[in-house]
């Protein structure tokens, strides 16, 4: 079988969207940010699960203010992986969270992939906003007993020595994240330089990355580098993993908690064999 086929269905390919220009990126180094940003929704307190529950089912105008700041937060980087958005339901006023947070950071490009569709009311999806404009963009669904995780496969540069992202929402439970690892790390194995970002929901010393690692070239991530919750970090669960080709000059998390997660952040240097 090969990285393209599943159970979980055939991957699509994906329509890329494109907003006014973009600021000029230096071609051998990326700043990359991955941001779990929980539908605009922000939380300082486990008891905010409770009482602003019904934030995710229902508009609320706070949301713009919480978008507005992860928009001025993320306009510093060249490549934004998104999770928990909603590409626009009754909950988010009907408006794409993915475009809204791209025209904010002025990102020329952006793309949503939508995981679970709820029609009118939630569309759960993960988002690319990017400074470079990618030839490639597939959509993978991922195995799993409840539906609706994915990963985003973004291609740059040239189609013989492509740098491939792959942007990813694991699911909750251990189980079905090794299952899903077992797909992401064929895709992985496809390619050269890659990068996999996102939300993991696992630690970076768990079962799930041991796996990860031992299958692929993947480097293990940084394990001091906890991202939740957002008020109190203590888990690891959002990480960015390189192949070793590419470079980490820098990791960080930055702490600025709107949502439930803080972001993680990576500086990247390329191979000047990749042409961005």
């Amino acid at each position: 079988m090969s990285a393209r086929d599943s159970s979980a269905g055939t991957p699509q390919r994906a329509r890329l969207f494109t907003t006014e220009s973009g600021e000029l990126f230096d071609s051998r180094r990326l700043r990359l940010i991955s941001y779990n940003i929980q539908v605009g929704i922000s939380a300082t307190r486990f008891r905010h699960y409770v009482t602003h529950s019904w934030k995710h089912f229902l508009p609320h105008a706070a949301s713009f203010d919480n978008l507005d700041r992860i928009g001025e937060l993320i306009n510093q980087f060249d490549i934004v992986a998104l999770q928990e958005a909603d590409a626009g339901s009754f909950r988010s006023f009907f408006i794409n969270q993915v475009e809204y947070l791209a025209r904010r950071g002025h990102f020329p490009h952006w793309y949503y992939q939508t995981n679970r569709n709820l029609g009118r009311f939630a569309q759960h999806s993960m988002g690319l906003l990017t400074r470079i404009l990618p030839f490639k963009i597939t959509e993978h669904r991922l195995p799993g007993l409840i539906p609706g995780r994915g990963v985003m496969e973004v291609h740059f540069g040239q189609p013989e020595e492509p740098l491939v992202l792959l942007l990813l929402h694991l699911g909750l439970a251990k189980r079905a994240r090794l299952r899903q690892i077992d797909y992401i790390s064929r895709i992985v194995n496809d390619y050269r330089h890659v990068v996999v970002m996102g939300d993991f929901n696992c630690r970076a010393h768990s079962e799930e990355m041991d796996t990860l690692v031992a299958k692929t070239d993947l480097g293990r991530p940084v394990d001091e580098l906890p991202t939740f919750p957002s008020w109190r970090p203590m888990h690891n669960i959002d990480h960015i993993l390189v192949t070793p080709s590419l470079k980490i000059r820098e990791a960080l998390v930055i702490q600025d908690a709107v949502s439930d997660h803080l972001p993680i952040a990576v500086d990247v240097l390329l191979p000047e064999s990749i042409h961005t």
